[in-house]
């Protein structure tokens, strides 16, 4: 028990003397906190620029409720639950696994870190974003996991910060069905897979902007907002009742399993789910929405 205490404290007064760093110190060029700033300021100067909804607002419905979504998800969930649960959690599993005399070594497919780095992060990569694209499937399908995913479809107007509006439980079901499958090719450390992260991000931002554009033939491979605007709509045609265009960054998943539907421009399609209209709209009673009911 000791251990994992010390494991909670150590976690604590290491991301926080991270995060403290990241903000007043920034003298690297994977810094989250800056960068996240500087990718969501260029998004939304394409949103006034190029906007889609030409009658949304640029400070759109929720615009700042958003705002602190991003922050608080991206920074702070970290600090107050993310990190120490994640480093508690893997220990606690191997040590579980080292008393039937196993270890996530012996299941190590490869290491990714024996090949050359732009091999290893493209792998690192897919695998990722396959694992996140059957995650979000399955928030779509449990109804206990869905009850969590309704405060991300709550956005009733798009905009480049809805990519960060969800539920603290989230990160904890998308991290805990990744850590095996990155467990057994082996993990880079944070500054190698900056790149991917912050790839991940724009096309996040960029899925959920007031921008009208599919990328061309890219449109099959990337994730684009014409397409996932459409994961966003309230009326779910009947023959896909549990959603569809699930990718996060990557649109082929959705191509190859049949899980794709744009079935025309969406542009003034209502957003939401059924029975929103009585969904929470403040920060504090969406986050205690998904235990508060029963889920259906």
């Amino acid at each position: 028990m000791e251990k994992y205490l010390n494991i909670i404290k150590n976690s604590y007064s290491g991301y926080w003397n991270y995060l403290k760093n990241e903000v007043l110190f920034p003298n690297h060029w994977d810094n989250y906190f800056y960068g996240l700033i500087a990718i969501s300021l260029i998004v939304w100067i394409l949103e006034i620029i190029f906007p889609w909804r030409k009658n949304q607002s640029i400070f759109r419905k929720d615009f700042w409720l958003d705002i602190f979504y991003m922050f608080f998800n991206f920074f702070l969930l970290n600090l107050i639950v993310l990190i120490a649960l994640s480093n508690t959690a893997a220990e606690i599993l191997n040590d579980i696994l080292k008393t039937i005399g196993l270890s996530l070594t012996k299941f190590q497919l490869f290491n990714v870190n024996n090949l050359p780095k732009w091999a290893g992060l493209i792998i690192f990569f897919l695998i990722s974003d396959f694992v996140q694209w059957n995650t979000h499937r399955l928030l779509h399908r449990v109804p206990f996991l869905w009850n969590f995913h309704k405060v991300h479809h709550s956005v009733k107007e798009m905009g480049f910060a809805a990519h960060l509006r969800y539920h603290w439980m989230e990160p904890v079901v998308y991290k805990s069905l990744l850590y095996i499958p990155i467990a057994i090719i082996g993990n880079y450390n944070a500054k190698d897979v900056a790149f991917v992260y912050f790839f991940a991000i724009v096309i996040g931002h960029l899925n959920h902007a007031n921008l009208g554009w599919d990328y061309g033939i890219l449109k099959f491979i990337l994730n684009n907002p014409k397409m996932h605007i459409w994961h966003h709509v309230k009326e779910l045609p009947k023959h896909v009742r549990y959603g569809m265009n699930y990718g996060l960054t990557l649109s082929i998943w959705d191509y190859l399993f049949k899980t794709n539907y744009i079935p025309h421009d969406g542009k003034d399609i209502e957003l939401g789910f059924e029975g929103d209209d009585v969904f929470p709209k403040d920060f504090f009673r969406q986050e205690i929405y998904p235990i508060s009911k029963k889920p259906k």
